[in-house]
């Protein structure tokens, strides 16, 4: 479990299924994936990222706040192994990604939440590089890696999606644990008067 000043990102619950099943039904939340997710599909989606975390003891987590539990969102680390024909050139690799809930956007959670599974990655968990992927109209997902320190590294052609699917070029995001702890240090300097 991780705790930051407003959230909380914790292991999954069943109580949660429902209210991951509703975000990602939801067409606004949904809207830079290629579809949103039924109830089968999110239960799934759920129960790979359980096993994930039970395997490594980290993963994406379920994000709620701190005065109010109940789930907001998912946010964390995901292992990427994919194997030809689907490799998009930078696996194996560990990804950064978030999904919150349209009520609880705009509210800085994402950034908080992300905050916090970097830590967890480049101090515990001790990976040396996480990266980052979106498609370009993806704004608020692209501004939030530049703000949390990812450096753009290109496009690649999204390998699970048909050669003309307007989601298929996506851009590549990376941090290494080097720019994390000097991005560390800044953010502890004193700001200046």
């Amino acid at each position: 479990m991780l705790e930051g000043s407003r959230l909380r990102l914790r292991p999954w619950r069943p109580e949660d299924l429902a209210p991951l099943a509703a975000l990602q039904a939801d067409p606004a939340v949904m809207r830079h994936f290629p579809a949103r997710l039924n109830r089968a599909a999110s239960d799934a989606w759920a129960a790979a990222l359980t096993a994930h975390m039970d395997a490594h003891g980290w993963g994406f987590w379920a994000v709620e706040r701190q005065a109010a539990p109940g789930l907001v969102g998912v946010v964390g680390l995901l292992h990427l192994a994919w194997e030809p024909p689907w490799d998009p050139g930078f696996t194996p690799a560990v990804e950064i990604g978030w999904r919150i809930a349209g009520p609880f956007q705009r509210q800085g959670y994402a950034e908080e939440a992300a905050r916090l599974a970097l830590d967890a990655g480049f101090g515990p968990i001790g990976l040396q590089e996480v990266v980052a992927f979106t498609v370009p109209r993806n704004a608020p997902s692209w501004l939030l890696m530049a703000k949390l320190g990812m450096r753009p590294t290109g496009t690649f052609e999204h390998p699970r999606l048909p050669e003309g699917h307007p989601l298929r070029t996506h851009l590549l995001y990376r941090i290494t644990r080097r720019d994390w702890r000097v991005q560390q240090r800044a953010r502890a300097l004193p700001n200046p008067a």
